[in-house]
Formats: C-alpha cells, structure tokens, sequence
C-alpha cells in the first residue's frame, strides 16, 4: 500500500482501522502498532499523524460523536401526521415517533453502542488521571448530543403549538439520560420488545412537561 495519501486521507484511514480493532477488543485492542498492522502502514506513518494513543482515541471519539449526531440528527426529523391538529398530543406523537426512529438506528448499531460506552469510560478516567484532551471526549460527546436533543425538542413545540414547563436544556439532559440507560440495559438484555414499550413511557414523561400556548 502507498504510503503517500494525503494527511486528512491517511489520518481517517487509520482512525477506521482503529475503529475496527476497537469493534473487535474495545479500545485497550488500539496499539499504534495494531493499527498499522491493520491499515498495512508502517509505525512511522501512525506516530507521523497520531503523536499517541491518546490522541488516536480523541479522532476515534470525534468520529463515533459524528456518526452518532448524525444518526441522531436524521431519526428526529420527523414529520408531523397530518391527523394531528396540534397540542399535547400531538406532541406526545412526535416524541414517540422521533425516540422510535432513534431507537432503530442504535438497535441497528449495537457495536458503535457499546464503543461509546467504552470511549466514555475512557475519557472520564483519563479526566481524573489529568489528562485534558482526552478527558474532554465526553464531554463533547454529550454536549453534541445535547444539541441535537434540544434543537429536536423545540421544533416539537413549536410544530405542536405547546411550551415547555422546564427549560428545553433541562428536558434534554433528562431526555437523554433516560435514553441512555435504556440503551445501556439493551446491551445487556438484548430485550428490544422490553424497550419499545420503555419509550412509550419517556415519551409520556417528557411530553407531561408541556402546556398547550394560551
């Protein structure tokens, strides 16, 4: 294989090898000389783009973060029924069909799922280690997903003609956290019949928290 690809080119493709071998063994399989074992490089192309692990896993985490946005971002555009006039209900609809599209595109992905969960891990230890760079992973990694929950639970609102009770940033954390443990228990449980009935109740719970406009 040419060593020669550009910069960006070389480094996605190593963060895509690193990926792989992390699918397999989790992220303590990620060794620079794994990597260039797997994208058939020599060390010196890896240390040329990645001054270490640490910085390897930061591109990894970016990426999964993408992917995940990503998939966050399109499962929650959602249209609104053409049954629906507007209000509570209507809200209650959209969360329930916009959780359920969420949840089909992580049921799809079950590996990325649990690598989040282990880049995680790995950012908040590196965090109380002293590391910053990596320990900022997390806390990119939630921020992103925080948007995407937000900007979705607002275009509810204003779709549905209601108002939040809490503020949209509280709801969303909450939102989110609610998702994430029920993914975390799927990963154990692998009970999908189990979760679409949870999400039915998120969607409850959250939708509880609006009023319709005066």
């Amino acid at each position: 294989m040419s060593n020669r690809l550009p910069a960006d080119e070389r480094r996605t493709q190593l963060v895509a090898a690193a990926l792989e071998l992390a699918a397999g063994g989790g992220v303590g399989a990620v060794t620079v000389r794994a990597v260039a074992e797997k994208a058939g490089v020599s060390l010196g192309v890896v240390h040329y783009c990645f001054d270490s692990k640490e910085a390897l896993v930061v591109a990894m985490a970016n990426s999964v973060v993408e992917q995940l946005a990503g998939a966050m971002h399109g499962a929650f555009d959602v249209p609104v029924g053409e049954q629906q006039s507007g209000g509570v209900d209507c809200l209650r609809s959209m969360l329930r069909a916009g959780l359920h599209a969420v949840w089909s595109a992580i049921e799809s992905t079950p590996g990325l799922q649990t690598l989040t969960y282990e880049i995680t891990t790995y950012s908040v230890r590196q965090r109380t280690s002293g590391a910053p760079t990596s320990g900022d992973i997390a806390v990119q990694q939630y921020t992103l997903m925080d948007e995407q929950a937000h900007l979705f639970l607002d275009s509810c609102a204003a779709r549905c003609g209601v108002e939040w009770t809490l503020p949209t940033a509280t709801l969303a954390r909450l939102s989110l956290a609610l998702l994430d443990g029920l993914v975390l228990r799927w990963l154990v449980d692998r009970d999908s019949d189990a979760v679409a009935a949870e999400l039915g109740v998120v969607a409850d719970i959250i939708a509880d928290r609006a009023v319709e406009r005066s």
